[in-house]
């Protein structure tokens, strides 16, 4: 097995990072040391009849709702947070103009998915799901998402399972359908029914993922779920169904993404959805694995993002792989630590709701070496997950070739891949390429007069990369001295 050489193993001494979040935006990465592009895309025929309904629709609309004050806080439209980029430096953001502006997103996403294509033979493309969908819609999705988990977990106490790990935690169908029948949802016999009739609970204990799959039809029974809140004691819906026009905006982004990961497939690229706040991020990552399920089935085609510093993160990947291994479908991942933290943290200061961020840079590393290590033993295990550790990190960077080597997997697996962008870290980036591991460098893709704001924000995101300026000098003035004694000085 290649091993780094030891210039490498110098070039990333033990230097105290300072960086606070991985960027991500709608990038294309680069392998071998090579700069890649990466594209939206556009619809030329639709696979919508192979996606399952998510959620029914019913009369209630997105923006009217009845009972919209008591809606979660934290996905509750916010008028000083319509600015998306407040706070956000490193990750370009979208604003909904109407569906045709999401439709010429998906047009630029294609030429992206064509130009990486064009650049390298095994390229990524990066999208942003608030370019394709009204993100008023992803608020609203993420909601119901949630309410759904939640009160999977108030049943989960209830039955005195407190605390445990997610994957852990098995709802007793006897005690589900009594729990059902003493709120007044269903009785003993309707909720048999509907289990049964969805192929749910046969072992007699119903986990979380058994339950994520029931939320379809529980959004079409012909009366709501209504449970009790537990001040008021009054009865309140425990999910407000969709509108027609939802459902419609559903479909809409489901066929965006359908035609780009067809056009992925198709040229050899993969596609990675980004993550985004954390109010849109469990839409985004339904309606990822959704895609997962279709594209992912022989090869790893659609990575979902998962951004480590939330607190929720080991929990989200350990659950999503979970259910890959029980739908054969291969899971692709890329590991950042998070780009929004700021604004996340004053958003959830300035409505009332529990931050979603860990508490320090630290717990963040911890988290995302947890992540990471728990992907990288699926590789070894199974062959069926792969993994772009998207860091300027020099420590995660040597946890992850400490753990390869460990664990026997090999660079030529070409199942762990490193992303940094492109102006930053080539200190990390090309010492990996020339030890044969594959690395790519994140490129804006677009007009010049959008993409060079981006790009002059590198010198703003990670504030402490300027402390190492004069290492970095040192280390220029070595390579220089390097390509002038081998005689490769215009080669890397």
């Amino acid at each position: 097995q290649p091993s780094l050489p030891p210039a490498l193993c110098q070039e990333l001494a033990p230097a105290q990072s300072t960086e606070q979040a991985e960027p991500m935006s709608v990038l294309g990465g680069s392998s071998d040391v090579q700069a890649r592009a990466s594209l939206p895309f556009t619809h030329t025929g639709s696979s919508w009849g192979r996606h399952r309904s998510l959620v029914g629709h019913g009369p209630s609309s997105s923006s009217s709702t009845p009972g919209a004050e008591k809606r979660e806080k934290q996905y509750q439209a916010h008028q000083g947070f319509g600015d998306h980029h407040g706070g956000v430096t490193s990750a370009h953001t979208y604003f909904y103009t109407d569906e045709a502006k999401c439709d010429q997103h998906m047009e630029t996403f294609l030429r992206c998915i064509d130009a990486s294509s064009g650049s390298s033979e095994d390229g990524f493309s990066a999208i942003k799901l608030t370019a394709l969908a009204r993100p008023q819609f992803l608020v609203r999705f993420s909601e119901v998402l949630v309410k759904w988990r939640r009160f999977f977990h108030q049943m989960a106490t209830e039955q005195g399972q407190a605390g445990w790990a997610v994957l852990d935690t098995k709802l007793e169908v006897e005690k589900l359908q009594e729990a059902l029948a003493n709120l007044g949802i269903m009785s003993k016999a309707e909720s048999q029914q509907w289990l049964a009739g969805e192929n749910v609970g046969m072992s007699g204990t119903v986990d979380l993922l058994d339950w994520n799959s029931l939320l379809d039809s529980c959004t079409k029974l012909s009366r709501p779920l209504l449970i009790p809140n537990r001040k008021t004691g009054q009865l309140e819906p425990l999910l407000s169904r969709f509108s027609k026009e939802e459902e419609l905006q559903m479909k809409r982004v489901l066929q965006r993404m359908d035609v780009l990961a067809k056009r992925a497939m198709e040229k050899g690229v993969r596609l990675m959805v980004d993550a985004e706040q954390s109010y849109f991020q469990p839409a985004i990552s339904r309606l990822t694995i959704e895609t997962q399920r279709c594209f992912n089935r022989s090869q790893p085609i659609i990575y979902n993002t998962y951004q480590c510093y939330l607190k929720e993160a080991y929990n989200n990947v350990t659950g999503d792989m979970e259910l890959s291994r029980r739908e054969s479908w291969h899971f692709g991942t890329k590991l950042v630590r998070g780009a929004y933290m700021e604004q996340e943290r004053e958003r959830a200061a300035q409505m009332g709701y529990e931050d979603p961020i860990n508490p320090t840079y630290e717990k963040t590393n911890e988290m995302y070496h947890r992540c990471l290590d728990y992907v990288l033993e699926e590789i070894k295990h199974s062959q069926k997950a792969s993994v772009m550790v998207a860091s300027h990190n020099e420590d995660t960077v040597k946890f992850t070739l400490r753990r390869m080597m460990e664990l026997g997997i090999h660079p030529s697996d070409k199942k762990v891949c490193f992303g940094q962008l492109l102006g930053m870290c080539d200190q990390i980036t090309f010492p990996l390429g020339q030890a044969g591991f594959p690395v790519y460098k994140y490129v804006p893709y677009g007009p010049v007069n959008e993409v060079l704001p981006y790009l002059s924000r590198r010198a703003q995101e990670n504030r402490g990369f300027m402390q190492r300026a004069n290492r970095e000098r040192d280390l220029l003035w070595k390579e220089v001295k390097r390509r002038l004694l081998t005689g490769n000085l215009f080669s890397h």
